[in-house]
């Protein structure tokens, strides 16, 4: 696979749409080899297949040094975590995979109310499921649960005064990432590992018509 002619939208949608509940790769792999690219071009495709391949990685890093920096902010904190929900809810696969296990939990103690957190039934459109079908979280749909955990987590960077915290954490772990992402050498493992995912997306879509 050629990343210089992946775009940025297109790897955005990746992300957006791939599973995060993959475990991160090894640290002895993470920083295993790192080299100067030698062209414009080469450094752009490293970038997207690292941010790719090491999504895990640097979503932890990043969740690390934002953590190191509101240890004597708890306010800030639960604002963090409310924040990075807000975020991962954007993800199909984690918003998904979250619904699903809250409904699960939320089953055991009453399942009227469960029945009452299941997504509503696909639209069918000439004997086929509707390919764009709207995300549902414990039966509401995405925005809601991203638009009212970011309003909350708003007001609590506000009382905590830990706006200026979050952006100075937030510019180191975005610069720590730009940084790995660029110097780390695509292993073989890594273009494997993506082009069995592609597989992967092409046999499901085929699977679904």
């Amino acid at each position: 696979m050629d990343w210089g002619t992946v775009t940025t939208e297109d790897l955005i949608e990746a992300l957006r749409e791939v599973d995060w509940s993959s475990p991160p790769r090894p640290l002895s792999e993470f920083f295993s080899r790192f080299t100067f690219p030698r062209s414009s071009s080469k450094w752009n495709s490293r970038l997207k297949c690292n941010l790719y391949y090491y999504r895990t990685n640097y979503f932890i890093m990043i969740v690390a040094i934002l953590a190191l920096g509101f240890l004597r902010r708890p306010l800030a904190i639960v604002a963090a975590l409310l924040t990075t929900l807000s975020i991962a809810f954007l993800n199909d696969s984690f918003a998904g995979t979250f619904s699903e296990k809250v409904t699960r939990t939320v089953r055991q103690f009453s399942p009227h109310l469960a029945a009452k957190m299941r997504p509503p039934l696909t639209p069918v459109i000439r004997g086929r499921p509707s390919a764009k079908r709207a995300i549902f979280i414990c039966g509401r749909p995405r925005w809601v649960f991203v638009l009212v955990f970011s309003l909350v987590s708003f007001f609590l960077w506000f009382v905590s005064c830990g706006l200026l915290t979050v952006l100075w954490a937030l510019a180191i772990g975005l610069l720590s990432t730009l940084l790995h992402a660029s110097f780390r050498t695509p292993n073989l493992k890594a273009r494997l590992n993506t082009f069995r995912e592609e597989f992967r997306a092409v046999w499901r879509n085929y699977s679904e018509l």
